[in-house]
């Protein structure tokens, strides 16, 4: 595959753009069967991506990272406050101005280009997001039929009771609908009458699903914040805000669901 081709796959830009950033030496490679990085200015030059390594070095707004080939962007990221998961900013700002360039650019046959988040987080919701470019893994883990569960860190106004976590666990009426609809926790554990800190889990993801639950027993949310989904847990030296490429042993975990 041509070095402007493989780069255009990865998001950084035109054809005519990676050409250029090539032809420029800002371009340095390094395949699986090299040691170290060399320079490249020929656009044109065939190299076998499995395994390549490259750097772009010296664009203004783009981060000195070495980059992977990935045929599919697997991405963890600790969602941050203040955030909207939607591409187009409203309110406040959206995630995706938080990550580099090429993973927002990343080609797409759909309107949509780049990296999606599997679910959404409410904006003052943090926590756990995987991002992918891999449809098939989007409709994997976000459809209600495989249930995928996910944990959520609750924090009350007032202490949950024994009462409260019964009616989550059997199930409550989200009647603030137009059509009402029952919603039931999997799992709902906490100091009871002593602490405002509830951890749930869910397999569906309904509209503020979390938010409206706690309502519906009489209770609050003061904070709320995605620890894990299905086996995979948000690691626990990645700060809001940041992210990074998954593993292949965490990908097979998220992919197992």
């Amino acid at each position: 595959m041509q070095l402007q081709e493989i780069l255009f796959n990865q998001g950084f830009g035109t054809r005519r753009v990676c050409a250029g950033l090539i032809q420029k030496g800002l371009v340095s490679i390094k395949p699986a069967s090299h040691a170290t990085f060399e320079n490249v200015t020929d656009s044109d030059f065939e190299l076998d991506p499995e395994g390549l390594q490259f750097k772009v070095s010296g664009v203004p707004g783009l981060p000195d990272l070495v980059w992977p080939y990935a045929a599919r962007a697997y991405i963890v990221f600790h969602k941050p406050s203040g955030h909207e998961c939607s591409h187009k900013a409203s309110h406040w700002p959206t995630i995706y101005s938080l990550l580099p360039s090429p993973l927002r650019l990343r080609p797409q046959k759909s309107a949509i280009q780049g990296v999606q988040a599997i679910g959404r987080l409410d904006q003052d919701t943090t926590g756990l997001l995987i991002l992918t470019d891999d449809g098939a893994l989007i409709h994997k883990l976000s459809s209600p039929k495989h249930h995928a569960p996910k944990v959520y860190e609750v924090t009350t106004k007032h202490a949950i009771d024994e009462k409260q976590v019964q009616r989550l666990l059997e199930g409550v009426v989200l009647d603030d609908s137009p059509k009402p609809v029952i919603a039931a926790a999997c799992e709902a554990v906490g100091e009871l009458g002593v602490t405002t800190h509830l951890r749930l889990t869910l397999t569906e993801g309904k509209y503020h699903q979390v938010k409206r639950m706690i309502a519906a027993v009489g209770n609050r949310v003061e904070g709320l914040h995605r620890s894990r989904m299905g086996a995979f847990e948000l690691p626990a030296d990645l700060a809001a805000g940041q992210w990074r490429w998954l593993t292949p042993l965490e990908l097979a975990q998220l992919s197992a669901q």
